[in-house]
């Protein structure tokens, strides 16, 4: 896809939240439709930087004897999206998978990763969405902060304060059922998902995981068929994600030595795209929450996520409908 044809994918999607239609300003904001990227600040990847600590010993001694060559192969098949931030929240997206990380020889600053490490800092990423938040005063993005590779005590403390200091009175309190009115009544902007629970039960500000759902696998079709499975057992009760983001493994990798995550992303677009068009949000059994994928400028991914919301306007008219039926 060109640039051009990129450029025109969000149009329109910078403030869907404002326009959604009034009868959808009261539901609980786990009940709508709500567009994610997966891995959001992989855009970024530092191809000097070395392997994650977690990642296998194996691919690290491999990395430290080889770097040249494993490096870019890390580079191709970790980076799962390529627009910055504000960008993405100009597509639409609205849930933000941040994967936090402490990066050798990185000095004080933290960063992100996802095999190997960013080349934006937390701090940076975070006052450049927080930029985006005050010119866009009613739009509400969940942050998801999770992993914390090499991170001690020290830098969780001053991550959240940071966090608390940056966000201010913009952060849903996490005793909250929020809603677009609630949070347009009280200014608030940013629900933070927490992922230590030590930190999340000291600030009322930080919210718990959230649940993600995601099949492993580089098969669209497994992927449709895992998350089809998991919503036979009924969806959490507050926030979740359905991932429909493709892995790739070790075998997948070496059948496919001139491929990358970019172009296995998009010969899958159409099949996943379309299973999502068929879902619909909602509190019921199968209902969708916050959508994940790849790549999210590369195709009308946002808008057909947010367009999932107009069905709980024809639910509620079939059922305001029926109610008015006399008696047979």
């Amino acid at each position: 896809m060109g640039d051009n044809q990129r450029e025109n994918v969000g149009e329109g999607n910078s403030d869907w939240m404002s326009r959604l239609p009034e009868e959808l300003l009261d539901v609980p904001l786990w009940n709508l439709a709500i567009p994610g990227s997966h891995d959001s600040m992989s855009f970024c990847l530092d191809m000097s930087s070395p392997v994650l600590k977690s990642e296998p010993w194996l691919l690290r001694l491999t990395d430290r004897l080889f770097p040249c060559l494993i490096r870019p192969c890390i580079y191709r098949w970790s980076t799962t999206q390529q627009s910055v931030l504000w960008y993405q929240c100009e597509l639409g997206i609205r849930y933000l998978d941040l994967r936090i990380a402490r990066k050798p020889a990185g000095g004080s600053s933290l960063f992100f990763a996802h095999g190997i490490y960013t080349l934006m800092s937390v701090k940076e990423a975070l006052e450049e969405l927080a930029s985006w938040l005050d010119a866009h005063p009613k739009e509400v993005i969940i942050i998801s902060c999770s992993h914390f590779e090499s991170l001690t005590d020290e830098d969780h403390v001053q991550l959240v304060d940071f966090i608390l200091s940056l966000f201010s009175k913009k952060l849903c309190l996490s005793q909250d059922t929020p809603t677009l009115r609630s949070c347009w009544s009280g200014g608030q902007q940013v629900i933070l998902s927490y992922d230590d629970l030590q930190m999340e039960c000291q600030h009322r500000q930080l919210w718990p995981k959230i649940p993600y759902w995601y099949a492993d696998s580089p098969d669209p079709k497994e992927v449709i068929a895992y998350l089809e499975e998991k919503k036979r057992h009924g969806r959490p009760g507050h926030f979740y994600v359905s991932g429909l983001n493709l892995t790739e493994d070790a075998r997948y990798i070496l059948l496919h030595p001139l491929q990358n995550l970019r172009r296995m992303t998009v010969e899958a677009l159409s099949l996943l795209l379309r299973w999502t068009a068929e879902q619909r949000p909602g509190p019921g059994v199968g209902g969708v929450n916050i959508v994940c994928c790849d790549f999210v400028g590369f195709s009308r991914f946002c808008s057909i996520v947010i367009g999932l919301n107009f069905k709980l306007l024809k639910a509620a008219a079939r059922t305001s409908s029926g109610s008015q039926l006399p008696p047979g």
